[in-house]
């Protein structure tokens, strides 16, 4: 039979209804009954569809708990969660233990390793035993007449020993702290007030002053014109602040040990 505008063909009309149809039941209530009716139909139309589809299994159904294979990972587990019959918590409470057990022994050996890296680190940053001999000076009072500055040289520095009068002494210790620019009273910068002991490098740009010179009859950097007193302090110029008094002491009355 033909009609306007189509061509009737009955075996592909037959196999497109087919195929509307299995995509219609595939997804809806009907298909378990279209899946069995598909394996009946393939049973009587081919002898052998029968081995070749099982009853149990619909055609084209894999089954998922039989064809994948599970790995298996118990040669990385630990022993005592193996038994099912033990206690997990019994387990957990063990591995907890172990767990802290090595976290605190590793902490306490890298502080160990910690401590004695940077105790190594600065004691070879520290002076040897010879630049530490070097480093301490004795001096005899008796040679340095009253009145006068000797220097020595101590680490590589001028080092200014002052035998003061009593008219000095009394001088520098009756000056108002209030008008220093670093104030400083005379008697914090001295063990004996007839000995001044301080480093001969003006705290301006390093140079090194003339003793028994300047404004104030103590010492002058005649660089930038900076005025020191009979203590050391800084009176007139650019420098900040007073002249650095290093560590002295006294082993007797005609000695002085610095550094």
């Amino acid at each position: 039979m033909y009609t306007e505008g189509r061509v009737p063909i009955c075996g592909v009309d037959t196999f497109i209804g087919a195929k509307m149809m299995s995509a219609v039941v595939r997804h809806g209530v009907l298909s378990p009954y279209y899946q069995a009716t598909k394996h009946t139909v393939k049973s009587l139309v081919f002898p052998g569809a029968a081995e070749l589809f099982p009853a149990a299994a619909p055609a084209g159904t894999r089954l998922a708990h039989t064809d994948i294979k599970i790995p298996d990972f118990s040669d990385y587990r630990r022993p005592e969660v193996l038994d099912p019959h033990k206690s997990s918590q019994e387990s957990s409470e063990n591995r907890r233990v172990f767990s802290y057990l090595v976290t605190g022994a590793t902490t306490v050996v890298g502080v160990y390793a910690a401590k004695t890296v940077v105790t190594q680190f600065v004691s070879s940053m520290s002076a040897s035993a010879d630049v530490l001999a070097l480093s301490k000076i004795e001096i005899k009072l008796g040679d340095i007449p009253e009145g006068k500055n000797m220097t020595f040289k101590w680490r590589g520095k001028p080092l200014f020993v002052r035998h003061r009068t009593e008219k000095e002494i009394a001088a520098e210790a009756s000056v108002n702290i209030g008008e220093l620019r670093d104030p400083q009273h005379d008697k914090d910068r001295v063990l004996n007030p007839k000995w001044v002991i301080v480093l001969g490098v003006c705290t301006h740009l390093g140079c090194v002053p003339i003793a028994n010179a300047g404004d104030f009859g103590g010492y002058y950097c005649p660089c930038h014109g900076s005025h020191y007193d009979a203590s050391g302090r800084i009176r007139k110029g650019p420098a900040p602040l007073n002249l650095e008094v290093p560590y002295y002491e006294y082993p007797d009355e005609d000695t002085v040990v610095v550094g």
